[in-house]
């Protein structure tokens, strides 16, 4: 969406991106509908979809793709919560991350939580920073939950779950508040001007999704570059080599050069290779319009660039696009298409005054309706 602050320009057109202006006068820009409009716009279903998996067929929930990622077993009876560490006041909901609490300080606070909280049947597993999951054998799906990350500011009692064993998911909740409240991390969090951890919350439950191997489908092996889990879990599930990047952390730290380097490597042995970018994400979540084009900017400058250096005068094809919009105004999620660029080296197209930003709404070359689409165009 276009900011005041940027001059009436949005985040993408604000950017100074120009690998990505040179990869646009030869490239078909379009604008995709990736997640089915009836579906919430997150970034497991989307990024589901443009792998070529249709979310409305495959998608059961984040939870169960997340825990995927970090190697959690699932049986038939076990349903799989994202269980976020946020901060939380006696009534509202204060922030989606806990001021992104270091993992250290998180697995110490999760790990009392699984001795305190959890029932025989339920397991907390420590994961990254304010992410976690929680298992229950025997537990339910069929409950409406709520992200945090879309409801910073909002009372408590309009977001807690509501269905099958809502009350005991409440329950939960408000004992991991009069656990964690006062715990000393918290104590010393809040003496440094720090967000506390005070608060579990379980959301988007779902049993592991069966995944056709993208192998068997596409006839050719895949790699994934990316720090979040829910797009390593996605990566496992369909069976493609999930890569561990140092310096790669999901958010404005990220090391973006290494994720080129690591996927360039990558594609000596994977004619797929699949690069997730998570920080445009977190800067619309943060709300913070310099953050949004700084990301934009490292991705055009140290991921795009050397691609295309690297690959110049090789058979090669690129799409560039985004999972979702999170726009700086709302800081959540945005129902809506979102631009795309298609390289391809063999057939480049010849235009003039084309950029890939969001003005490709209003007279997109192509209009695709569906994010799985995209996959069916990188390999035709």
């Amino acid at each position: 969406m276009p900011l005041q602050e940027l001059n009436g320009q949005t985040p993408l057109q604000a950017a100074r991106t120009p690998n990505l202006d040179a990869l646009a006068a030869v490239s078909t820009i379009g604008s995709v509908q990736v997640t089915p409009l009836e579906m919430y716009p997150g970034s497991d279903a989307a990024n589901m979809a443009l792998l070529g998996y249709n979310p409305s067929e495959y998608y059961t929930g984040r939870g169960p793709v997340e825990a995927a990622a970090m190697d959690i077993v699932l049986n038939q009876e076990d349903v799989a919560f994202r269980c976020s560490l946020i901060t939380a006041s006696t009534d509202k909901l204060i922030d989606y991350s806990s001021g992104h609490i270091s993992t250290e300080e998180a697995h110490e606070l999760v790990t009392l939580a699984q001795q305190e909280l959890c029932s025989p049947q339920q397991t907390l597993y420590p994961g990254i920073s304010y992410r976690h999951i929680l298992t229950w054998r025997g537990g339910s799906a069929n409950v409406t939950t709520q992200a945090p990350h879309e409801n910073m500011g909002v009372a408590l009692e309009a977001i807690l779950p509501q269905g099958d064993y809502a009350d005991e998911l409440i329950d939960f909740i408000r004992r991991s508040q009069s656990l964690l409240n006062d715990h000393p991390i918290n104590v010393r969090r809040r003496a440094a001007g720090l967000a506390p951890a005070n608060t579990l919350w379980p959301w988007s439950p779902g049993k592991t999704p069966i995944m056709r191997p993208f192998q068997q489908i596409r006839g050719c092996t895949g790699a994934l570059v990316g720090a979040v889990d829910v797009v390593k879990g996605l990566g496992k599930l369909c069976g493609l080599n999930v890569l561990t990047v140092p310096g790669a952390t999901g958010y404005f730290d990220t090391d973006y050069s290494a994720k080129a380097r690591y996927a360039i490597e990558a594609s000596r042995t994977n004619e797929f290779v699949w690069i997730h970018v998570e920080a445009p994400d977190e800067a619309g979540h943060a709300g913070s319009a310099e953050e949004k084009v700084k990301a934009i900017e490292a991705i055009d400058r140290e991921i795009v660039g050397p691609l295309v250096s690297h690959f110049t005068g090789s058979d090669w094809r690129l799409i560039v696009v985004p999972d979702h919009m999170t726009p700086v105004s709302t800081t959540k999620h945005g129902y809506g298409p979102v631009p795309f660029l298609f390289y391809d080296s063999q057939k480049p197209t010849h235009n003039s005054n084309v950029l890939f930003d969001e003005s490709v709404h209003v007279k997109p070359m192509v209009m695709v309706p569906r994010g799985e689409y995209l996959m069916e165009m990188l390999f035709a």
